[in-house]
């Protein structure tokens, strides 16, 4: 009989009242002095208490703070008999590494039982993005007879003019939007704020629909520009069903994540001249060299126009 995955295994696995507390206050950390969103929190939360669990269960350690390098790479070693990805796996690394620093740093421990624990070696994989044709059809796929869909429009050309996170997106406030200036403030990961600019269409299709739209959809008077039917915050499933919906409609089969046209803005920038560094700060990135997975997607682009149109291609 096939063994049970292990979270299956682990689910029902109470954590001791040391590694709660343990878990908890490094989570409070990262929220209170890191300014992490709770999506991260949660991962590293999610992390930390399945590596607990794995060391209450079968190694007998009811103290996470006193795991060692055996205790590690035995996890390490169901993981890898579970057949966990390598991307999962090394974001637990991650976790777990944060953890044990933080160990160090506050006196509780000297030294990381991961120290010589290595990644697992992750391909590198380019980011899913669309054609600029998908997007004209994409953006021009509600209707604009609806509140609703006058809504959508201007969301879906926001996202795509500015690049912003779909988090940041929906979670904008009126106070945050300069229609004379024409730039958006927003606040991304770990409380950055960055200015962006919206560019005319986008520009035109959010003033439209604050004029036309945005009332019928507010059931009582708030600040957030994009309010769901309900007229509270949509959340970030609800606007990525209708990215969906509309990707349907426009017979859009290529498959899509939630930062697709996040992707998109940054690949046809750099299609289009855009220096890497502008591209970094419009996008929000700390680091350059997370922007730049997107100069190896226009590579690609250059490779398969060679070799669609060159003679010799």
């Amino acid at each position: 009989m096939a063994l049970k995955p292990l979270n299956k295994q682990l689910s029902k696995v109470r954590l001791s009242d040391t590694n709660i507390n343990l878990i908890e206050e490094f989570i409070n950390v990262l929220w209170l002095e890191k300014g992490l969103s709770s999506n991260t929190t949660n991962a590293y939360k999610t992390d930390l208490t399945m590596l607990a669990q794995f060391l209450q269960k079968y190694c007998n350690e009811n103290n996470v703070a006193s795991a060692n390098e055996t205790h590690i790479q035995a996890y390490l070693s169901v993981r890898q008999e579970q057949k966990y990805s390598q991307r999962s796996t090394s974001r637990a690394l991650s976790s777990c590494r944060a953890f044990f620093l933080d160990l160090i740093v506050n006196n509780v421990r000297e030294d990381s039982p991961l120290e010589f624990v290595v990644n697992p070696k992750l391909p590198k994989s380019l980011p899913n993005t669309l054609t600029e044709n998908q997007v004209d059809k994409l953006l021009s796929s509600p209707n604009e007879l609806d509140p609703i869909h006058i809504r959508d429009k201007a969301m879906l050309e926001l996202l795509y003019a500015t690049g912003i996170r779909v988090s940041e997106l929906v979670n904008l406030q009126m106070n945050e939007i300069g229609l004379t200036q024409g730039v958006i403030r927003v606040m991304g990961k770990g409380g950055k704020e960055r200015l962006v600019p919206m560019g005319e269409q986008s520009l035109d299709s959010l003033e439209h629909y604050l004029k036309h739209a945005r009332a019928e959809l507010l059931k009582h008077p708030n600040n957030i520009v994009f309010p769901s039917s309900r007229g509270t915050v949509m959340t970030r499933q609800t606007f990525w069903h209708r990215i969906k919906h509309y990707a349907k409609v426009a017979g859009i089969k290529s498959k899509l994540s939630p930062h697709t046209i996040r992707h998109a803005f940054a690949t046809h920038l750099l299609n289009h001249g855009a220096d890497l560094r502008a591209v970094q700060m419009l996008l929000g990135h700390s680091d350059l060299s997370t922007t730049q997975i997107y100069t190896h997607v226009a590579s690609e682009r250059l490779k398969s126009l060679v070799s669609e149109h060159h003679p010799r291609g």
